[in-house]
């Protein structure tokens, strides 16, 4: 399967009806800011190897970075290689995985995916966007992660708090993850893509949290135009109503 390509999103002026140069250069503000503000994050997943890496990644869906630590800890001991895991029954996987919520379709994902890097890889996790986003159970934040950290490549890391925060700061309108990632690329130099998205989740853990923000803790407060509401104000678009069904007569 071909890897997804979005069309850019259309511009959206926002709140402060910004030009592009306008939002590229609050953005370079807020990146600054945030980079001076967490100058120790990491990823908070531990792992030694990208196979590692791209089997805590799927873990961590809807599940938090010290749970899935906490699982992997003796799995990474029990199985190195993509064959490993791809042995594994998936009622046993399950059993070992439960911990970390959505068992059933996690040990699915990571059994599909570590068959396919053995048919069409060798075993060895890809190191290319495409090659990565064609395998089964792997998303683009998934692989842009892998990207990132294990192979020290470029790339937005759309997860929760990225979609919360990037929509809070008013550098998207968009719900759609893929176009939350194409729109901010726009603004950001390039060799900070990665960084910057890990600087957003750490903001969206310590100071930036979804429902009581610390506006006046925040680093980036004189860019981010929902300080004055201390958060509360998220730019959201509205969604057309869904249809009604008409009662028979």
């Amino acid at each position: 399967m071909a890897a997804r390509k979005p069309s850019q999103p259309r511009w959206w002026a926002g709140p402060l009806k910004e030009t592009q140069e306008q939002r590229r250069e609050r953005a370079v503000r807020i990146l600054r800011a945030l980079k001076k503000q967490y100058p120790d994050a990491h990823v908070p997943l531990n792992y030694s190897t990208p196979l590692q890496l791209m089997v805590a990644t799927i873990l961590s869906a809807q599940c938090t970075d010290k749970r899935v630590n906490e699982v992997t800890k003796p799995l990474f001991k029990k199985y190195t290689k993509a064959a490993d895991w791809a042995a594994i029954d998936q009622e046993a996987l399950e059993e070992e995985i439960r911990p970390t919520g959505f068992f059933r379709n996690k040990a699915r994902a990571i059994r599909t995916t570590t068959a396919e890097l053995i048919e069409k890889h060798g075993g060895r996790v890809p190191d290319t966007l495409e090659k990565l986003t064609a395998l089964r159970g792997i998303g683009r934040k998934t692989a842009n992660v892998i990207l990132a950290h294990a192979y020290d490549k470029q790339g937005i890391i759309v997860d929760t708090h990225f979609i919360r925060i990037s929509r809070r700061l008013a550098l998207t309108n968009e719900f759609d993850p893929v176009k939350i990632e194409f729109a901010t690329m726009r603004f950001l130099p390039e060799r900070y893509w990665s960084d910057f998205s890990l600087w957003i989740t750490w903001h969206g853990r310590v100071i930036c949290p979804a429902r009581t923000p610390s506006c006046g803790d925040c680093p980036a407060r004189g860019s981010c135009p929902a300080a004055e509401s201390a958060g509360k104000v998220t730019w959201r678009v509205k969604t057309p109503p869904k249809p009604q069904r008409r009662r028979p007569a």
